[in-house]
């Protein structure tokens, strides 16, 4: 009693295709398998766009094998005013 049958959902079915119509199921089914492969495309795309942020917080500095730390990377203005004053 307490599971149903195979006669107890086809009586279901029936009444499901009564009350929609077979159009209507057909449609509902239709827009939710665009919802879902909308939510995978959303998904990738947020994977992507992470991927790409964490690239871009990561220094892309090669140090060469064997040598010391590299020498700390000057900004242009850091370079124009080395120029000037050789001794700073």
């Amino acid at each position: 009693m307490g599971s149903l049958s195979l006669f107890h959902w086809i009586i279901v079915a029936l009444v499901v295709l009564v009350l929609f119509g077979r159009g209507r199921i057909s449609e509902v089914m239709g827009d939710f398998g665009k919802g879902i492969s909308s939510f995978k495309k959303g998904m990738s795309e947020a994977e992507k766009d992470a991927e790409i942020k964490s690239v871009k917080q990561i220094p892309q500095q090669a140090e060469p094998m064997g040598e010391g730390p590299a020498a700390p990377q000057r900004t242009p203005e850091e370079e124009a005013a080395a120029r000037r004053d050789p001794g700073g």
